[in-house]
């Protein structure tokens, strides 16, 4: 379901509509390449023109969307380069994010990662053998999840990082769950680094979730090789 400045009413209109598009294009609702004009966002969102070019602005700075100089904006392209890139940038951020989170983290934070983990256990029962990263309540569960377990970090700037990373990841997720080969069942691999996160085996949670993100990295790497192209843009 396309996103809606309504879904988020109790915040100023900006940051409504950021969070709107933001949404759409980490759901893969644009696709690679495709030209965002203004005056046609502002529409799909009813909201004015200004609030539009600023989040335009701020996506371009996350990596979402290109700027173009004197001729607009688009989505970010998909490419090959690019996922390794985000990986590479993902395992240092995301990593230290997790080692500093399990070395820190408080009964509280350990409280909230098993009720995530639960969470998403349940939506991937629930899913079964359908597409998980096509589904928006497990994607929410799944960002959750993630996001939660770098919640005991001590560094507000690396967890501003893993949070873009995050989205920049997701859109890759999902534009590769629509052409995978072979369906990829995550559930063992979260329920493991769960488990090394919980037992303060910090070494162990950062090798499972270095792993991790290699094992994104190269299902998107085959779906894209797999549609014949290594760039869509």
């Amino acid at each position: 379901m396309t996103p809606d400045v309504d879904d988020f009413p109790e915040i100023p209109v900006s940051e409504r509509a950021y969070r709107a598009l933001r949404q759409a294009i980490v759901r893969c609702e644009f696709e690679p390449g495709e030209r965002l004009r203004v005056e046609e966002l502002g529409r799909r969102f009813s909201v004015s023109s200004s609030p539009v070019r600023e989040a335009l602005n701020r996506l371009s700075e996350q990596g979402l969307v290109r700027a173009l100089e004197n001729r607009g904006f688009r989505v970010a392209p998909l490419t090959a380069a690019g996922v390794s890139d985000l990986a590479r940038v993902r395992t240092l951020v995301e990593c230290e994010a997790l080692r500093d989170a399990i070395v820190h983290g408080t009964d509280a934070w350990e409280s909230q990662a098993v009720a995530a983990g639960h969470a998403l256990g349940l939506a991937e029962r629930r899913l079964g053998d359908q597409p998980q990263a096509l589904d928006d309540d497990w994607s929410a569960r799944h960002r959750a999840f993630h996001l939660g377990l770098y919640a005991g970090c001590t560094s507000p700037l690396l967890l501003d990082m893993a949070d873009v990373l995050y989205d920049n990841a997701e859109r890759y997720r999902r534009w590769a769950a629509r052409w995978r080969q072979t369906p990829r069942r995550k559930h063992d691999e979260h329920q493991q680094l769960l488990d090394a996160a919980l037992s303060r085996d910090a070494d162990r949670a950062v090798e499972l979730l270095r792993q991790h993100i290699l094992r994104t990295e190269q299902l998107v790497a085959a779906a894209l090789v797999s549609k014949g192209a290594s760039d869509l843009q």
